[in-house]
């Protein structure tokens, strides 16, 4: 599909299909204008090269509109560089760069090994905490120590339920 795309006869710029103002003088003479603010301009007989926002002030002050565009989109790029990191410094952070992926492994299944090794730990000393708490309980043997989930006295609740009101 092929849009006809005019130009403002003010300020030079697209009009698509469906946008702008068209003005047909007294001689016959058809005139678009992109907007309101172009048609208003040109009734007041202002020159479109006075405006900088103006296709003609640009074309006159040397200022294309594609090469505008193009550095629009230039970028600076980001130029990469080292610093250091909380808790490590750079010649840390360089020498983990450099040592090789065996040693890397060792030392991480080595750190895993510890960690599995104070779990295992922890695990014992909670089963003993616990079977001493227990022990204690038996010993005691009244109705205040009564575990949870042990036998809780059988028979109809009481207290209302739901229901309408």
């Amino acid at each position: 599909m092929v849009l006809k795309i005019e130009l403002c006869r003010f300020s030079g710029g697209k009009i698509y299909p469906g946008k702008g103002i068209r003005f047909v003088r007294s001689d016959s003479q058809v005139f678009l204008f992109a907007n309101s603010k172009c048609k208003r301009y040109f009734h007041n007989c202002l020159k479109p090269s006075k405006l900088t926002w103006t296709a003609m002030y640009k074309k006159q002050h040397k200022k294309d509109i594609a090469q505008e565009v193009v550095k629009k989109r230039r970028r600076t790029t980001k130029k990469p560089y080292l610093r250091s990191i909380v808790g490590a410094t750079l010649e840390v952070i360089q020498k983990g760069r450099t040592e090789k992926a065996e040693v890397r492994d060792a030392a991480r299944e080595a750190a895993l090994r510890e960690i599995k090794e104070t779990i295992k730990k922890t695990k014992g000393e909670k089963k003993a905490k616990k079977a001493e708490v227990m022990a204690k309980a038996q010993k005691a043997g009244g109705k205040g120590n009564v575990p949870k989930g042990a036998a809780a006295p059988k028979g109809p609740k009481l207290g209302g339920g739901g229901g309408k009101r």
